[in-house]
């Protein structure tokens, strides 16, 4: 099981603004303190913590923050709909986009996604995959990534 995930911001208010732009409305609390954001999920009493927490803080050595050829952590949203606000949240949080939310011909008819890239370019997406929600039919042109 995963247990954390850290990624690096050189600019933590840039980055504060991004990710509380959708992370509070998918569960998670904040933590900030001078070693950056903590981004976690309520616990219950008695009950083991909800993983994986997500972290985003300067680099340990003291460099600059880069961003991994493919790396991506991905969120879930509970529908369609939250993707779609969310990701509009994020972007007007200084995010960039990377794909707007939509179906992708090579994932399944049910998952609907929309690609970021956070202030220092980390990317990130959002899906859901309700099968409450309309899914993909056949024949229609997928978005691509």
């Amino acid at each position: 099981m995963i247990s954390y995930v850290t990624v690096g911001a050189d600019d933590i208010a840039k980055a504060r603004r991004f990710y509380s732009a959708f992370l509070p409305a998918l569960g998670y609390g904040l933590e900030e303190g001078p070693e950056g954001l903590s981004f976690a999920l309520p616990e219950v009493p008695g009950q083991a913590p909800v993983l994986p927490e997500f972290y985003v803080k300067p680099p340990f050595d003291g460099r600059p923050a880069s961003t991994g050829n493919g790396a991506m952590v991905a969120f879930e949203a509970r529908n369609q709909a939250e993707v779609r606000a969310l990701h509009a949240a994020a972007l007007a949080a200084g995010g960039s986009d990377e794909g707007a939310p939509g179906f992708r011909a090579a994932y399944g008819p049910r998952f609907y996604v929309g690609y970021l890239r956070d202030p220092q370019g980390n990317k990130i997406a959002l899906f859901s995959s309700n099968p409450d929600d309309p899914a993909r039919e056949d024949g229609r042109p997928p978005l691509g990534d």
